[in-house]
C-alpha cells in the first residue's frame, strides 16, 4: 500500500484536505472521499462505494443526487446519521448492492442482511465482513447494544479498510488482522474516547487511522498519542 497524498507528520494532516488516495498490492487505486460525520465515498478500479451515507437532515447538507450511482452501499446501523433513505434512493440503481444490519432491514425492507461474522465475495477483488460494533461502558450499553449493529472490514485487492460503525474498544478487535486503513469514531456518550481510540489503534496496528463521528472532541490529541507508534493518524472532517 502507498499514500499518494500523504502527510509528513501526524500533527500536519489538514480537515481541509477531501480525499486520499491509496494504491492496492497490484497498484489499482483506491479513494476515499470525507464527506461528514460518518460518511465517506470510497471508489475503488471504478467501483463506487457509499458508506453510511446521510443527505440533507445532518449538516452539512448532502446532495447525494450529485454522487455517482453506488455500486455497493454499506450502512452499519439505523440511528438517523447513519441511515438516510432519501440519500440511498439518490445513489442506488436496481443493480446497488446495499448491505444492511437487520435493524436497518426491519425498516427498510431492502437490502442484503449481514451479521458479525458475516463474509460476502462481491467479486473475486472485493470482499466485505461484517464485525461486531457495540458499547461496553456500563451506563452506555443502550445506544449500541451487543449482536445488533455492524462494522465492517471491506478488502479491495488485498487493501484492508476496517470501518467500526459505532462501537467502543471492544474484545472483537483483537481479531482483526492485516488491517491498511481503520475509520474508529470518537465522540461522547456514544462511541470512544480518544483513551479508547487509542487503545483499539494499539490493538488494530493499522498502517492508517483516521479519527471519524468525533463532532467537537479534540481528535488531535489521538494523533499526538499515537505519535511514534508507526500509525499514520490523517485528521479530516468527520465531525
Amino acid at each position: 500500500m502507498t499514500i499518494a497524498l500523504a502527510c509528513l507528520t501526524a500533527a500536519a494532516c489538514s480537515a481541509a484536505q477531501k480525499v486520499d488516495e491509496f494504491t492496492t498490492k497490484s497498484g489499482k487505486k483506491v479513494t476515499i472521499t470525507c464527506i461528514k460525520h460518518a460518511s465517506m465515498e470510497i471508489n475503488y478500479n471504478g467501483v463506487e462505494i457509499q458508506v453510511d451515507p446521510v443527505g440533507m437532515w445532518l449538516k452539512p447538507e448532502t446532495d447525494y443526487a450529485t454522487f455517482p450511482k453506488a455500486n455497493i452501499i454499506l450502512i452499519t446501523h439505523e440511528h438517523k446519521d447513519h441511515f438516510d433513505r432519501e440519500a440511498i434512493h439518490q445513489i442506488r440503481t436496481p443493480a446497488t448492492a446495499i448491505y444492511v444490519n437487520q435493524a436497518v432491514f426491519g425498516h427498510f425492507k431492502n437490502g442484503l442482511v449481514m451479521h458479525n461474522g458475516d463474509k460476502v465475495q462481491y467479486a473475486d477483488d472485493i470482499t466485505i465482513e461484517a464485525v461486531p460494533a457495540y458499547n461496553t461502558t456500563p451506563d452506555h450499553l443502550q445506544f449500541h447494544p451487543k449482536g445488533r449493529d455492524n462494522g465492517y472490514v471491506l478488502t479491495l485487492d488485498g487493501l484492508r479498510i476496517y470501518i467500526a460503525g459505532d462501537t467502543e474498544d471492544v474484545p472483537e478487535m483483537a481479531d482483526l488482522k492485516d488491517i491498511d486503513i481503520a475509520f474508529l469514531p470518537c465522540n461522547q456518550p456514544y462511541t470512544m474516547t480518544v483513551e479508547q481510540v487509542v487503545n483499539a489503534a494499539k490493538i488494530i496496528q493499522p498502517k492508517v487511522l483516521f479519527p471519524y463521528h468525533y463532532n467537537d472532541t479534540p481528535v488531535h490529541k489521538i494523533a499526538m498519542q499515537l505519535a511514534g507508534s508507526g500509525i499514520k493518524v490523517l485528521i479530516r472532517d468527520y465531525k
